[in-house]
């Protein structure tokens, strides 16, 4: 990813924390209708693309002298800040909803990290954090600018990847957004610096069960109304009550033509078990935007013959209790 250090922000090139995260590779994904590449983001140290945004924050934090930190995570932003955190050095405290994936918590508490476990929603963990962050550094994945600065990175590879152009359409999960706005300002910085000639569509998916975006922009609305999630989802990674930056996110879709969609937790079932028995090997969370793709194609959102890229989020090796379930109810239907 440090290929990319002048588009980067940190000045002191001692203060980069790597390890070795980026250039994730870009494959035909076979027997499906349609042109999809997946750009498959799991392979990361940590497996989750998250890995990008820790080692510019941690960076960051070295930079200007930070010794301890706390974030607040469903899990895999969790995972990587703890691991980046300790590569540099730097104490984490990690706030995580109890229900989290046994394996993200695991990997943050491998790192040393203190891992504070709170019953109840993804929005009462981050209420939870509100105390601590009084007296150490909020180092949120969601907050901090420095996060996104290394998520815009996997759109200088996309194009990297195509010989220097951009798909016509990029669909990957959506929960806070950080990653739909990351990925469109790498874009946006190659457009403006004449590498690219022009945008893809962004295109969104969402979990039914938590999926205000997919409310707000069904309704044509400019930000999304407060929405309580209403049911446990699979995709634990995108449930998000309250996106911070959701009012970018449909400014974003309006832009560049996109869309939002929402899938139904049997879909998330069966876009798992499928892509799975391509060998794609991923968790729930990332495992929408098969189902979302359909629904964009049913929709005629998107045309067959298209080039679409799909962002692959998170290792199945995180969730390997919760998969094992998905697979044992599969195989008995």
């Amino acid at each position: 990813m440090w290929r990319y250090r002048t588009a980067l922000p940190i000045e002191d090139s001692a203060a980069v924390v790597s390890l070795g995260e980026g250039m994730t590779p870009l494959i035909p994904i076979p027997r499906l209708r349609g042109n999809l590449l997946g750009k498959l983001e799991y392979v990361s140290p940590t497996g989750s693309f998250k890995d990008r945004g820790a080692s510019v924050l941690v960076s960051f934090l070295k930079e200007i002298g930070i010794s301890r930190c706390v974030e607040d995570s469903s899990g895999n932003a969790g995972s990587a800040l703890s691991a980046y955190a300790a590569h540099a050095g730097i104490r984490c405290e990690i706030y995580t909803p109890a229900h989290a994936s046994s394996g993200k918590i695991a990997q943050m508490e491998f790192t040393g990290a203190q891992v504070h476990r709170i019953p109840g929603s993804r929005a009462e963990t981050a209420q939870a954090i509100l105390k601590a962050v009084r007296h150490t550094f909020y180092a949120s994945h969601n907050w901090n600018p420095f996060f996104l600065e290394g998520l815009k990175t996997i759109a200088f590879e996309i194009a990297e990847q195509l010989r220097w152009q951009a798909p016509e359409v990029v669909i990957l999960p959506l929960g806070f957004g950080g990653l739909f706005i990351g990925v469109y300002h790498g874009f946006r910085e190659l457009q403006q610096a004449g590498v690219i000639s022009r945008l893809p569509r962004m295109m969104g998916v969402q979990a039914l069960h938590c999926a205000p975006l997919y409310q707000a922009f069904r309704k044509g609305l400019l930000q999304p109304e407060k929405s309580a999630q209403i049911a446990p989802t699979l995709a634990e990674g995108i449930a998000a009550e309250t996106p911070i930056r959701g009012e970018m996110v449909l400014t974003i879709v309006r832009e560049t033509g996109g869309a939002i969609t929402a899938v139904s937790e049997e879909e998330i079932v069966r876009g798992t078990q499928e892509l799975h028995r391509k060998g794609i090997l991923v968790e729930p969370t990332s495992a929408v935007v098969l189902p979302g793709l359909r629904h964009l194609q049913a929709d005629g959102l998107i045309e067959t013959e298209e080039n679409v890229v799909a962002i692959f989020t998170g290792s199945a090796l995180k969730a390997v209790p919760e998969l094992q379930k998905i697979h044992r109810r599969i195989h008995l239907v």
